[in-house]
């Protein structure tokens, strides 16, 4: 019989995805068929895999990506059947195994959707249960939110009807550790309190054994062991969320720990946009050597900036407004180094983008964009989501690059040129189109998430980067363990995995 472990939380934000990535690797390492499982998830960093229909390919968070390679299966919609997309205004956009439902504000989803996407949840761990022998399942913000008990998919639902033992994740960062824990197995369903095996604390600093009295006295409290103390690490996942990026109007840079003098380096600027959507494509370029990556206020004037990267939004027409009024626009027609948009971004660096009401809620019928490539959008109530694998020929910020590469579009909208451009993508065996992107010598759009997923890719628009800035590229460090197996050295050094029984 399949087992399912639940890793539910105190709350948002507390090491949910790293202890279940951790675990899917390492049961994997120890030969167990193990899988991931999200039944409900809500975040704009999406993925596009094949849906468990085998009709083409669907949206999954991108958490439950990341635990299906760390578990070493090919991910489908089955490991994140309900995913919720914010978009602004209270309203997500709501995707059931993989595939675009509609926009909707949460009254409507919990009084209209909410037993259909329950369904779908039961039926996809269903699959799963068939196919695999253990399921990891990564519960969503705390299960102790008694409004929402009576419809918690992600938590109480999944634990019930997958008949789960439950491991209680908690932050100690924030303070306040054993105050949570305790205040969150009172408030938990009476069913589901039987069902918790153990606790874990994570995000510890400093000696563990400083922390035992309270550990024992929480043990005594409540009858529940404390089965791990997580040490302060960063494996090196994908964030799911952007919880982890500053909020509206501060700045926030990335990869200044790489031992890399900052009069050595190069800045990376991308703005904060309000709706930033797969903001993850940019941590690989973080994780370079001499590369930090700083996330701006749409006011910014790109002061100290050597390269610009516009990220992927969730609504392309009213971040672009955003942009114009707070008077980025103005800061990047001025910008000489190389420019990238990835997505939306892309559709916000050409020129006009119109039957914007299909995805604003303005009353407008388009907008103009950035102006720095000759291409137009049009959106239309279709949506792309397919993985793709494309032939790149280097030009502009990717000059140099030119081979396969691999990624995904997730999108709303085609885009065409308009004026004499470059052509730096074409699908194999076909033409290239602006389509798939487009660039001048100074700047590059395209659809295709993961772009810097691709070392040839990454690697030309980081020398374009330094080339930018005049300073010599550092040397590379050479080779380091995979995210996936930090995180599963994490959970197996501090993490009594034997009490879970998986």
């Amino acid at each position: 019989m399949t087992r399912t472990l639940l890793v539910a939380g105190t709350a948002s934000h507390v090491g949910k995805s790293t202890v279940a990535a951790g675990l899917c690797r390492l049961l994997s390492d120890r030969g167990v068929d193990v899988a991931p499982f999200k039944a409900q998830n809500m975040s704009n960093n999406a993925r596009a895999v094949p849906r468990s229909d085998g009709e083409g390919f669907g949206e999954i968070g991108v958490s439950q990506y990341v635990q299906a390679r760390a578990a070493r299966i090919a991910p489908t919609t089955d490991v994140n059947p309900v995913l919720l997309k914010p978009r602004g205004g209270g309203e997500s956009q709501l995707v059931v195994d993989g595939e675009a439902v509609g926009h909707l504000p949460a009254g409507s989803y919990y009084d209209e959707h909410w037993r259909d996407a329950r369904d779908a949840a039961v039926a996809a761990h269903r699959r799963l249960a068939a196919e695999h022998d253990a399921i990891v399942a990564e519960g969503a913000g705390s299960i102790a939110e008694i409004n929402l008990h009576h419809r918690d998919l992600a938590n109480v639902e999944t634990a019930r009807f997958s008949d789960a033992d439950v491991l209680l994740v908690a932050d100690i960062e924030r303070g306040g550790v054993f105050a949570s824990l305790v205040g969150t197995l009172e408030l938990m369903p009476d069913d589901l309190r039987g069902r918790v095996v153990g606790a874990v604390v994570t995000k510890f600093r400093g000696d563990a054994s400083l922390l035992e009295p309270g550990l024992d006295a929480f043990e005594e409290r409540t009858g529940v062991p404390v089965l791990g103390v997580l040490p302060y690490d960063d494996p090196g996942l994908p964030e799911e969320d952007s919880v982890s990026l500053p909020a509206a109007g501060e700045r926030a840079v990335f990869g200044a720990d790489d031992g890399v003098p900052d009069e050595r380096a190069v800045t990376v600027a991308a703005p904060r946009l309000p709706r930033v959507s797969n903001f993850t494509d940019l941590e690989p370029l973080a994780a370079e050597p001499g590369v930090r990556v700083a996330y701006v206020p749409l006011d910014d004037l790109l002061d100290g900036a050597d390269a610009v990267v516009l990220p992927g939004t969730k609504n392309t027409v009213d971040d672009l407004l955003a942009l114009r009024e707070a008077g980025f626009d103005a800061a990047l027609a001025d910008f000489e180094g190389p420019i990238v948009g990835l997505c939306g971004g892309y559709q916000m660096v050409g020129g006009r983008v119109a039957n914007a009401g299909v995805e604003s809620a303005r009353d407008v019928e388009a907008v103009e964009g950035l102006g720095l490539l000759p291409v137009e959008t049009r959106f239309s109530p279709e949506k792309r989501v397919e993985a793709v694998d494309l032939r790149l020929d280097g030009v502009g910020p990717l000059a140099g690059a030119a081979g396969p590469v691999s990624g995904y579009e997730i999108h709303m909208g085609e885009t065409a040129a308009t004026g004499p451009l470059r052509l730096p993508f074409s699908r194999e065996g076909g033409d290239a189109t602006a389509a798939l992107g487009a660039a001048t010598d100074r700047v590059l759009g395209t659809y295709l998430h993961g772009l810097f997923e691709n070392r040839g890719a990454r690697e030309a628009f980081v020398d374009a980067a330094f080339g930018a800035a005049g300073r010599e590229r550092p040397d590379a460090p050479s080779a380091t363990e995979s995210p996936y197996d930090r995180a599963a050295d994490l959970v197996a050094e501090h993490l009594d995995v034997a009490a879970l029984g998986l």
